[in-house]
């Protein structure tokens, strides 16, 4: 499907019409697929965007080159402002990262700093399998890691995760992805909201809202809320490595009172946003229309992919972000190195939840390629 032609589609998926023809449409293109090759194989293992970044973000940058001599502050000043603007609220609550998992490091360093001044125990609590870069982050400052399991919904156990926190004789990290990673599902705000806002100088909340903007779901509702609401014992992060396609710039930020976002600051690297990264962020704030493509695109490739699961009765999690998690007949290593072998990079196995892979979603045409692929894996038997 070429740009023209999706840009069709999503204009008909926009106005209420059928989705089947879009589909249908899609399933005739892939008889004219190329099938990928060593030089350009599918990569749809590390949740980028295969759209590439808005147009008007590449000029930014190349009209940013020159000044490139300068220090970003002017850029990162702007764009820590834009950040504000957008979810109505002060540049004071606003930190910059490198990338969102600076922000989770640093929240984290802060947080084990915090304990020991105090002379108290610390942990980390959360979900297993969710992304993993808090834990990493712990684990070399002596933080206690509790992991607790995905139920058998593979949603996140809250009740279990608040009972542990409550249970610790000292500080509680608690990170929760919302979206999960891998899961792609969401958390609803209610049951999470009632527990985040029991306020507790013993409990501090991570939570990571790296997909937040792919989610259409109603039952979501973004912690940020709870931010402009005063709590304090709360930073929410965010990435425009996902949805606005920056993954190689490393431009992600955190949203907290300004308090929490002072202490935080403490652990972030001073001008870790550099100018390129900056004015590229700030182009794609203001670029609507790429952003209202990017979901389309993205809802597009998750219903090619959908359907395709639905036909060969594969199970898939509900996904509210760009990639989808599904079970796969047989061993997962087996399957991913016959993806390899095909030319497809997917995802890993997240023990303890075994037997399912994470897909990334890439452009529709990438999702017919792999579907294609996936279709003839049925014919040998494979899934």
């Amino acid at each position: 499907m070429d740009r023209r032609s999706f840009l069709k589609s999503t204009s008909l998926v926009a106005g209420g019409l059928a989705l089947n023809s879009v589909l249908n449409q899609a399933s005739a293109n892939t008889k004219a697929l190329v099938k990928p090759n060593a030089q350009h194989p599918l990569l749809l293992n590390f949740n980028e965007n295969s759209l590439g970044m808005s147009p008007n973000a590449q000029k930014a940058v190349i009209e940013a080159l020159p000044g490139s001599f300068r220090y970003p502050d002017d850029a990162r000043s702007e764009l820590i402002g834009n950040i504000g603007t957008l979810h109505s609220l002060d540049s004071k609550n606003v930190t910059l990262g490198n990338g969102s998992s600076e922000t989770i490091q640093a929240a984290v360093a802060m947080l084990a700093n915090k304990a020991r001044k105090e002379g108290i125990k610390i942990q980390l609590v959360t979900p297993d399998p969710t992304f993993n870069y808090a834990e990493l982050y712990a684990l070399p400052l002596g933080v206690e890691i509790t992991k607790v399991p995905l139920k058998s919904d593979l949603s996140f156990d809250l009740k279990k995760m608040e009972q542990i926190a409550n249970d610790f004789d000292g500080l509680s990290i608690i990170y929760i992805c919302n979206p999960n990673n891998p899961t792609a599902m969401i958390t609803p705000h209610t049951p999470l909201d009632s527990w985040m806002k029991k306020v507790s100088d013993k409990q501090f909340f991570i939570v990571d809202e790296a997909y937040a903007e792919f989610v259409e779901e109603p039952q979501f509702v973004s912690a940020i809320e709870l931010v402009k609401a005063g709590q304090k014992n709360l930073i929410v992060t965010r990435t425009f490595s996902k949805i606005y396609a920056l993954a190689g710039l490393r431009v992600g930020y955190g949203i907290a009172t300004p308090e929490i976002i002072e202490a935080v600051d403490e652990f972030i690297s001073i001008d870790n946003t550099n100018t390129a990264g900056a004015v590229a962020a700030i182009a794609s704030l203001k670029d609507k229309k790429f952003l209202e493509y990017s979901l389309k695109s993205n809802n597009l490739s998750r219903k090619i992919v959908e359907t395709a699961l639905n036909e060969l009765g594969l199970e898939y999690a509900p996904s509210q972000a760009n990639f989808i998690f599904h079970k796969v007949k047989g061993d997962v290593k087996t399957y991913k190195q016959r993806m390899k072998e095909a030319n497809i990079m997917v995802g890993r196995e997240f023990p303890p939840v075994m037997g399912w892979n994470r897909l990334t979603l890439g452009t529709p045409q990438e999702m017919e390629q792999f579907v294609a692929v996936l279709k003839e894996f049925r014919q040998k038997g494979w899934v």
